[in-house]
């Protein structure tokens, strides 16, 4: 029998349930109580000018109460449900999440990624809406909405995918613009590998770059502050730390399974009291060194 492939593979949970429900907004409990700063805060304001020109983007998540009483805890959205409240709505429209804990669900869901934006403001513009309405919505001006509509250009689509929901800003595609393809990929591959989006970040990747992987090659390449002779040192030291990132990644599973192998063994035989005493006795060097095998965590077996 076909599975229909809008369904989820089995043994998947889902995230969410399949619908939406609209909710009296006086059913909805707040998990946390909002700041006294709060509606004083830009991302406030741009919640309301956001309602009162195209409603709710995004629905709030909400998950039944275990009480069984015909009220639901809220699990994100405080801001967009104050928000509705002061603009007097009586109902709203609700994501029902399957998991009732509001720290795990908060903590892994990802806020808006630059990219995102831009490709939320691109698919209302292909709709028609005016960019001045847009620009209202989200309480920017309209150099800044054109700005972000313009995101992506001159990025190839691979390493727009790698940065989909990374917190890059508009100077870091800037200076990915300046970069070939190929180029662009690495580049996008080590902000990720470094977990740093940072312009100075990107800047030193660019003065890394060689010539050739330039879109301008013909145009010397200058940044602020360096020589072309540290220019030239620092393309050949990247071009090091991306064998070994690679080689790295190609081994990375491999060792993990092998230190997680280990672990166990040695606390097997720490858990060995003669074991144990012997190494006290004769080698105690090696008892501490073998005590801190066992305590390594998960994280700090990724730094290994």
């Amino acid at each position: 029998m076909k599975r229909d492939e809008h369904q989820p593979p089995p043994g998947v949970n889902l995230g969410f349930e399949d619908d939406c429900v609209t909710l009296p907004i006086d059913a909805i409990l707040p998990l946390r109580t909002l700041g006294k700063n709060a509606k004083s805060s830009r991302k406030y304001r741009q919640i309301v000018a956001s309602i009162a020109q195209i409603g709710i983007v995004e629905p709030p998540v909400v998950v039944r109460n275990p009480d069984k009483s015909a009220t639901w805890l809220l699990l994100d959205g405080h801001l967009r449900i104050e928000a509705l409240k002061d603009a007097d709505a009586q109902e709203v429209e609700c994501l029902v999440s399957t998991d009732d804990e509001a720290f795990t669900y908060n903590r892994q869901v990802s806020r808006l990624a630059p990219i995102q934006e831009h490709r939320m403001i691109r698919k209302a513009i292909e709709r028609g809406v005016p960019e001045e309405k847009i620009a209202l919505a989200l309480d920017l001006n309209m150099s800044s909405i054109r700005r972000k509509a313009r995101l992506l250009d001159g990025i190839c689509e691979e390493a727009g995918a790698i940065l989909k929901d990374k917190p890059c800003t508009n100077a870091v595609f800037e200076t990915l613009r300046k970069m070939k393809t190929i180029r662009q990929i690495e580049a996008a591959e080590l902000l990720v590998n470094a977990n740093n989006y940072s312009v100075a970040y990107v800047n030193a990747i660019l003065a890394g770059t060689p010539q050739a992987q330039l879109v301008d090659s013909s145009k010397q390449k200058k940044v602020k502050g360096i020589t072309p002779e540290a220019m030239a040192r620092m393309e050949q030291e990247l071009a090091r730390l991306q064998e070994g990132i690679a080689s790295i990644q190609d081994t990375y599973g491999q060792d993990h399974l092998h230190l997680t192998v280990i672990k166990g063994y040695v606390r097997k035989l720490l858990g060995n009291a003669r074991v144990a005493h012997y190494l006290a006795q004769n080698h105690p060097e090696f008892l501490g060194e073998f005590q801190t095998i066992t305590e390594i965590t998960p994280a700090e077996a990724a730094d290994v």
